[in-house]
Parts: structure tokens; sequence; C-alpha cells
């Protein structure tokens, strides 16, 4: 965790699907991709980065539960450009970013 307790909830396929590189073709490893690059931002900032993929449930009602779980969202960052998941985990008390933005600051803070 940052001194802050900034806690990120990374809506993964919003931010896979932020740039057309032909993700599509290659799911699963877009998603690897996605999860490594995460794991590398953390380690140079020192955030603690949750990457959510689909899974039971979608990932929205996922990130929607974590919010609601924890108990001070105001630490957490949600990633996402799903209009009505920001709007909920806002109404929560977390902050929102949207997932190009995130993916640029991946890339920024990737090594190379």
């Amino acid at each position: 965790m940052t001194p802050e307790g900034v806690r990120v909830l990374v809506d993964a396929m919003n931010v896979v699907g932020s740039r057309p590189d032909g993700w599509w073709r290659d799911r699963e490893g877009a998603l690897r991709r996605l999860e490594a690059a995460a794991a590398a931002y953390a380690g140079a900032t020192g955030e603690e980065v949750v990457v959510v993929r689909e899974g039971p449930v979608t990932a929205d009602e996922e990130i929607v539960r974590l919010v609601e779980a924890d108990p001070a969202p105001e630490r957490l960052r949600v990633v996402t450009s799903d209009r009505a998941l920001a709007a909920r985990v806002r109404r929560q008390g977390a902050s929102v970013e949207g997932s190009g933005a995130f993916r640029r600051r991946l890339e920024a803070a990737s090594p190379g």
C-alpha cells in the first residue's frame, strides 16, 4: 500500500479494450499482459493494484462488492470507462480514473 493507503481496482476488460491493438485475437494473452503491467506499475509506485477479471459474476459487480466491503472506500480508485459503474462506486466514496488514462500511466511506469 502507498502511505496514503490507495488501492486501485482495475476493470480488466475496460483497460484491455481501451486501445484497438488486436487484443480480441488473444483475449487471455491481453489479460495476462495487463496483469504483468499492473504488477510492474504496483512495484514502481507502491500502489496496491487489483485487476478484476470477469468471473462467476461480472467484473462490475465484483468491483462494486469490493468497494462496498471496504471500510475506507475513499482510499479506493476504480479504473473503468463504464459510466454506470463509475457512478455506483462514486456513490460509495471511491474515486474513478478512466481506462485510457490508467493505461498510459501503466506504459509510462514500464521499464524500457
